[in-house]
């Protein structure tokens, strides 16, 4: 599907750039034509490649999955049921620069309830039973088609396993995980940008079921 040499010579191009104050989108395009690049390949660079600044600053608010035990937690719903749903279906991920797992699908403003969904849902409440944070808001995008519907859902699941927490639908969830006091579960990067703690809950998800044989990665330099 991809080609992988090409790939890392692009990547490696794309990080000189930005490692050097270029503009992102601009030094994208750039690598793209030079390479020759799809559009799948391009969204794959955009999703996985930063600059060291920007890896290692999100390395360090970055925690373990077991940092949630009795914490505040908010989950970005639909970031973290995508990128598990893609791990369990062997759709393409990519280990970013950064340190996190994400899908390359651009399925967010489409995503539909498939076959997975039930399963993503069923090993994140599994996770929460585990790890036990305090309190846990799973927080879904209202534009998105029956959101209502899936935030109901999870109630309902989350009184079931008695795990004590909600879930709920807004306009844009990422005005209230921007500004969370406690942990947020996402890979989204404009979220992480504002956020003090962020686990990556998918990631972390999807490493301990070993469902991530559709990763890709790259060479990082930044250790």
């Amino acid at each position: 599907m991809f080609e992988k040499e090409a790939l890392n010579k692009a990547a490696e191009d794309f990080r000189y750039l930005l490692n050097r104050g270029y503009p992102r989108k601009a030094s994208l395009e750039l690598v793209g034509n030079r390479y020759g690049l799809r559009w799948e390949e391009r969204h794959l660079l955009h999703r996985g490649i930063f600059s060291e600044e920007e890896a290692r600053a999100r390395k360090k608010i970055k925690v373990p999955l077991s940092r949630i035990r009795n914490q505040e937690l908010a989950i970005d719903g639909y970031n973290v049921l995508i990128t598990i749903e893609a791990g369990l279906s062997g759709r393409p991920l990519v280990l970013g620069d950064d340190g996190f797992i994400r899908d390359i699908s651009g399925l967010s403003s489409r995503f539909k309830k498939g076959k997975s969904t039930e399963k993503a849902i069923q090993l994140i409440l599994q996770s929460l039973k585990k790890e036990k944070p305090h309190y846990t808001l799973f927080l879904f995008d209202a534009p998105i088609s029956k959101s209502g519907l899936m935030a109901k859902e999870v109630r309902e699941r989350l009184k079931g396993e008695k795990i004590d927490g909600d879930a709920q639908v807004h306009p844009y969830p990422e005005r209230i995980l921007n500004e969370w006091a406690g942990i947020v579960a996402t890979s989204d990067t404009a979220i992480i940008h504002h956020v003090k703690n962020v686990v990556d809950l998918a990631g972390e998800i999807l490493k301990k079921r070993g469902s991530l044989r559709s990763l890709i990665s790259f060479k990082n330099p930044y250790g």
